[in-house]
């Protein structure tokens, strides 16, 4: 998924960028992506608890983080609950996987927020490179095209290199807690 813009709500739709609070956001600021509209269901079924926490004031709450630019493009940068904090920076870990599968040799390319002491988290990252028997070259190469292209504290800390593919849901979503739960139990 390529980290671009979406577009222009339909004029039957409204889009809101939020903080934290649910207040909007200046354009350009990142925040939670609410949408309402006809398109939007009302309640999730037969779940109060999942509607009460996923919806407010007819919006649904996407869970995206995104931005509004001043002619209402919206951008969407990232899953809310994958964005990663290090040292008090945002990271998102759509940014992160992109460049690293721009490299050739990657195939596909993950990454997920470990608990630090120091910084909150850090950047730890699962990459599988069918046919790499030199992770370490690899490694170095992946850490300059991040040089290159990301500010340091998006870079990765930590790699783990796959033989199999990414874990993935039935929907095709990677289980991103699955892969954070891996490197935290060791």
């Amino acid at each position: 998924g390529r980290v671009d813009k979406v577009g222009i709500a339909l004029p039957c739709a409204q889009v809101r960028v939020v903080d934290d609070e649910g207040r909007d956001v200046p354009a350009g600021t990142s925040g939670e992506v609410w949408i309402a509209g006809p398109m939007v269901v009302p309640r999730y079924w037969d779940n109060p608890q999942a509607t009460a926490d996923g919806f407010i004031d007819g919006y649904w709450k996407s869970g995206d983080l995104g931005t509004l630019d001043e002619q209402g493009f919206l951008q969407i940068h990232d899953r809310k609950k994958d964005m990663i904090n290090r040292g008090g920076y945002k990271v998102y870990s759509i940014e992160v996987e992109n460049c690293l599968m721009a490299h050739p040799q990657v195939q596909e390319a993950a990454t997920v927020g470990v608990p630090c002491p120091v910084l909150g988290e850090r950047v730890h990252a699962f990459v599988h490179a069918p046919g790499v028997r030199d992770t370490a070259a690899l490694r170095e190469q992946l850490l300059t095209q991040c040089r290159a292209q990301l500010a340091d504290y998006k870079r990765p800390d930590d790699f783990t290199w796959l033989d199999a593919p990414l874990p993935r849901n039935a929907n095709g979503k990677v289980l991103k807690r699955a892969l954070r739960e891996q490197v935290v139990s060791g």
